[in-house]
């Protein structure tokens, strides 16, 4: 819950227990990968944050942030009595994984952490949907019973760039081929389509989730949101390098819709890509076809 930075789910200090459990086992495979996206993350907390609060320490957000995240175990300690790692000095530096100290080192393979440290607090749950999302007893009937239908999860891209994801995107078939999409009317997104009058439609697939997030506003993006992946430039805005296809529209018109805004379009162009398997938005969660 920016700009607060707790927990909806829980109300503790984002990330909590859970939230910290749950990018362990997302990142299990690259602590690089998670370290580096901490750290963007706490550099955009950091500066919220000391706007609400003058005394804010960056220490105290470095341990919130990065510290847990940190590899340590067993063998990357010092035993005895006077072999104690203390202080600022004991850090993990380089390939060999040396632990300093004021009285005695570990060197070599053996003093690389595999282990993380995880709250042993019972009652602990991994978030599955957003932690910033509003609770589901707060939104409105009519939002709730759309949540009910399962909607495939899709890029919008404009010249600009700009991006944003929407999951209420409809084709429609013909000659030629029109394309209905509700999407927020103060989006960066809707912006690029109105100055340049096209858009490119990319549907996401399973390895998409961060990317999805990404261009939904629910992660960072220093640098910008397409300064991260592979993109394919086209003359109607990007699109994923990786995509399993994409169309290119010609807007048509526009009105308000709803608390929306409802974009009509023609298809001018159609690029396919065989075997590949959509990403399904369900209840606030992501789906796989099984």
């Amino acid at each position: 819950m920016r700009p607060l930075w707790r927990c909806r789910a829980c109300g503790a200090h984002w990330p909590c227990q859970p939230a910290r459990l749950s990018l362990l086992v997302e990142y299990r495979k690259d602590r690089t990968a998670l370290l580096v996206y901490l750290g963007l993350l706490m550099a955009e907390a950091h500066t919220q944050l000391s706007q609400l609060n003058g005394q804010l320490h960056h220490a105290d957000l470095h341990d919130r942030f990065l510290t847990w995240a940190r590899a340590r175990g067993p063998a990357a300690q010092v035993h005895g009595p006077a072999a104690q790692v203390r202080g600022p000095a004991a850090r993990v530096h380089g390939p060999a994984a040396q632990v300093h100290g004021p009285a005695g080192s570990a060197r070599g393979p053996a003093a690389r952490a595999t282990m993380f440290h995880v709250n042993p607090d019972p009652g602990a749950q991994i978030h599955h949907t957003d932690p910033f999302a509003v609770p589901a007893g707060q939104r409105s009937p009519v939002r709730r019973f759309r949540g009910r239908f399962a909607a495939p999860v899709t890029l919008w891209t404009a010249p600009g760039p700009a991006g944003l994801t929407v999951s209420s995107t409809l084709v429609a078939d013909g000659t030629p081929g029109r394309l209905l999409g509700l999407i927020d009317a103060e989006s960066d997104l809707w912006a690029a389509i109105e100055e340049a009058g096209r858009f490119a439609v990319v549907p996401l697939g399973p390895g998409h989730r961060q990317l999805a997030d990404r261009f939904a506003g629910l992660f960072p993006s220093p640098g910008g949101l397409f300064a991260i992946d592979a993109w394919t430039e086209t003359p109607y805005g990007p699109v994923p390098a990786d995509a399993g296809g994409w169309a290119g529209c010609r807007l048509d018109a526009a009105r308000e819709y709803g608390w929306s805004l409802l974009v009509e379009a023609t298809i001018e162009q159609v690029e396919l890509v065989d075997g590949t398997e959509p990403l399904l938005h369900h209840r606030g969660r992501y789906h796989e076809l099984r």
